[in-house]
């Protein structure tokens, strides 16, 4: 039985993580600040209260369990905050993680699974955008997720710390039982904001630009379903657990769906009308963003299943409805 440690296992992607580990037998164990997660989302296996950045509890915890692998979700997520605030997004985001990786290398684990993001590589050169694509992030975030990855490439020279990075481009839907689902305070994700609207909840969404050289003007984004996020995260465990070498991974449907078609497809599923306020581009957004996702096609047959954009709706609108909007 594998025993994995779950570093921001009440969030939004990790805690689907942590459903997905325990259906498949694994011995789980859960670290989270609640600072962005909810006890109630961790489904399976133990749940500690504390925060990645405390070393004393970090030593307490490797002392009394043999991890496998350690998977780590626990990010600050929000580009324009880390503009407005980057030490927050330095502090969690890279020095808290380096906390967590030498209290594991002290304890000799020696295996990590680190959730990264499109956004280290900054305007794109070229689309759609694979791994050799130059990493330029252009703002706190993204650098603070770039700085993570050239860490791991040092500790594994020097260690032999082996670790899977997967860069997500758009997480998006939701359980499809139902069970689990997108609840972040404040919510700056395309999919939920509709749905919100489209539940009452809000009573307009806002598009910023409708002048991208696109079909309809609006920006182009590459929605990648949570549940095959949760697949990825599982074959790169297995991956690492049989000895592979470190790798870098790029994740997306590698097809791209404008906001002007999530509107469209979000009216279609719920038979809503969204109201839309039309605002200035912001800047740094990207006309496009699509990945090329064939490496960990290639080498880890990955293939994910939720590919229609009508499907990666329909769970985050169960969600919106079950557990967001009674009645």
């Amino acid at each position: 039985m594998l025993k994995i440690l779950v570093v921001g296992g009440a969030g939004y992607i990790g805690s689907h993580m942590v459903k997905f580990l325990g259906r498949r037998g694994c011995s789980v164990t859960t670290l989270d600040n609640l600072s962005g997660g909810y006890q109630e989302a961790v489904l399976y296996g133990d749940f500690i209260l504390g925060d990645v950045a405390d070393r004393a509890l970090l030593d307490t915890l490797f002392s009394r369990n043999r991890f496998d692998v350690v998977m780590h979700f626990a990010s600050f997520i929000q580009v324009g905050e880390s503009i407005l605030h980057p030490f927050k997004y330095y502090q969690n985001n890279l020095s808290a993680t380096l906390t967590l990786l030498e209290a594991m290398q002290a304890a000799g684990i020696d295996q990590f699974i680190f959730s990264s993001t499109a956004a280290i590589f900054g305007e794109p050169q070229q689309i759609p955008i694979d791994e050799t694509h130059p990493q330029n992030p252009i703002n706190p975030y993204g650098r603070s997720k770039w700085m993570v990855e050239l860490m791991l490439q040092d500790l594994e020279r020097a260690y032999g710390l082996r670790s899977v990075c997967l860069r997500y481009f758009n997480a998006a839907g939701a359980d499809p039982e139902g069970q689990l689902g997108e609840r972040h305070d404040p919510e700056t994700h395309l999919i939920p904001l509709v749905l919100q609207v489209a539940s009452g909840r809000r009573s307009h969404l806002s598009v910023f630009g409708q002048d991208y050289p696109t079909d309809d003007g609006t920006c182009i984004r590459d929605y990648i379903h949570v549940e095959d996020l949760c697949v990825a995260h599982w074959l790169a465990l297995q991956s690492l657990v049989k000895g592979d070498p470190s790798q870098r991974y790029n994740l997306g449907n590698g097809q791209g769906f404008s906001v002007q078609q999530v509107i469209n497809t979000v009216q279609e599923v719920t038979g809503r009308n969204i109201p839309v306020v039309y605002e200035r581009r912001r800047e740094g957004d990207p006309a496009r963003l699509v990945a090329d996702s064939r490496k960990i096609r290639q080498i880890l047959g990955w293939a994910p299943q939720f590919i229609k954009l009508s499907q990666i709706i329909e769970h985050a609108w169960k969600w919106e409805c079950q557990h967001l909007h009674p009645g």
